[in-house]
């Protein structure tokens, strides 16, 4: 008995690994307090370079502010401009001066482009080989020292990884994992990540459910029910944002699950547990 358990288990562990991979692509993102760093290290430049005044912006990897500051001594245009360079920098991918050079070339028609500032003093900010965002200055001694302490800034992003430990290991012993198979209860609330993971157990059928947002990874460990999923909701509600529920569904492709299937149910669409004639225990991986 031990070593079934332990396989069904591990069976579980493999699908859950290989349909979360499947779902969903780690993205890295600038917060606000990366942005104060990198403004913090442009800022720094400026001092050292002994910069006469300059606004510095970064934006994240869309293009929307998230912060920006005005040294003393720059002019009232300044904080427009910042924002344009380093919108166009993460924007195209590409430093600001790039596009300075090429219409300087007689390029004109690239002026022509909305929401575009081909002035240098525009840089993307990478981290771990993925532009999370941009950084633009203006305002400095010179166009050559807009790009010099935009640089500055962008370079600080390098150490963000090194900085960041990764998240903890979360462990579950048996006796935890039981108990919460024997009600039905959530195993990992998913705090800091993009997933939640249920120890799921059903006595009887259910309501139709939609997820607007979720996509359910079912990984059956006992018993059987008839699933209905891809039909058409009857009275459906809104219970809470995101969710609806409904007492029935029409139309719709039917299974008969069992122990050891995995399904992968995507967001938006409705599912039902039809029929469940004895308890069911199953896993469910929520990724949003």
């Amino acid at each position: 008995m031990a070593s079934t358990t332990t396989s069904s288990v591990t069976l579980a562990a493999v699908a859950f690994a290989t349909a979360v991979s499947a779902q969903i692509v780690d993205k890295k993102s600038l917060t606000l307090d990366g942005a104060d760093k990198v403004i913090a290290a442009a800022s720094a430049a400026a001092k050292r370079l002994n910069a006469p005044g300059g606004v510095i912006a970064v934006v994240d990897d869309g293009g929307n502010l998230i912060a920006l500051a005005r040294l003393d001594g720059t002019f009232a245009a300044g904080a427009t401009i910042s924002i344009g360079k380093a919108r166009t920098a993460v924007l195209f991918k590409t430093p600001t001066k790039v596009f300075e050079d090429i219409i300087n070339k007689g390029r004109t028609a690239m002026t022509a482009l909305n929401d575009f500032t081909p002035l240098q003093g525009g840089v993307p900010i990478e981290v771990d080989g993925a532009i999370v965002g941009g950084v633009g200055v203006s305002g400095a001694a010179s166009a050559q020292q807009d790009e010099e302490l935009a640089f500055a800034g962008a370079a600080a992003a390098k150490n963000f990884a090194a900085n960041t430990p990764p998240p903890p290991v979360s462990f579950f012993d048996a006796d935890a994992v039981t108990q919460a198979f024997a009600k039905g209860a959530v195993l990992f609330d998913g705090t800091g990540r993009n997933y939640m993971v249920h120890a799921s157990r059903r006595n009887q059928a259910g309501q139709v459910e939609i997820h607007a947002k979720d996509t359910d990874i079912i990984y059956v460990l006992d018993g059987s029910a008839t699933f209905v999923t891809g039909g058409t909701i009857v009275d459906g509600k809104s219970i809470e944002p995101d969710e609806i529920r409904g007492a029935s569904m029409r139309d719709g492709d039917t299974r008969r699950i069992a122990k050891g299937d995995v399904i992968i149910v995507p967001n938006g669409t409705p599912h039902w547990f039809k029929e469940v004639p004895t308890a069911l225990t199953y896993y469910v991986v929520k990724v949003r």
